[in-house]
């Protein structure tokens, strides 16, 4: 069945970094496109980045464009999320997402001093 396992969420002080991945198995990860979304407490959930399969193009919410990268590897089924200058309104819950269709159980980051 399909699995997508998050890791890498902590928490982290204002200006710091931190890498997120994302382990894939069950599907074609290499002809999917791969997203990552986050959903801070009482809001709603929001796209953060996308990669797209075939093309790699990237598309970024404006929140985070210039701080946040996501790039894939398709040998190893994963896809990640580096994370610099995180601030505090980077808080939230991140979920990786395989064609917005499948969904990881989230990772934890917190930015806090």
């Amino acid at each position: 069945q399909v699995q997508l396992v998050e890791s890498g969420g902590d928490l982290v002080q204002p200006g710091g970094s931190l890498r997120l991945s994302c382990a894939a198995s069950g599907f074609s990860f290499s002809v999917s496109s791969m997203s990552w979304y986050r959903q801070a407490p009482g809001k709603e959930r929001e796209l953060v980045a996308r990669i797209i399969s075939f093309s790699g193009r990237k598309t970024y919410a404006d929140s985070v464009k210039g701080r946040f990268t996501i790039s894939r590897d398709n040998a190893k089924d994963t896809v990640y999320l580096q994370m610099n200058s995180l601030k505090p309104e980077d808080t939230a819950v991140y979920y990786c997402s395989a064609e917005g269709k499948y969904w990881g159980q989230g990772t934890q980051v917190t930015v806090s001093s």
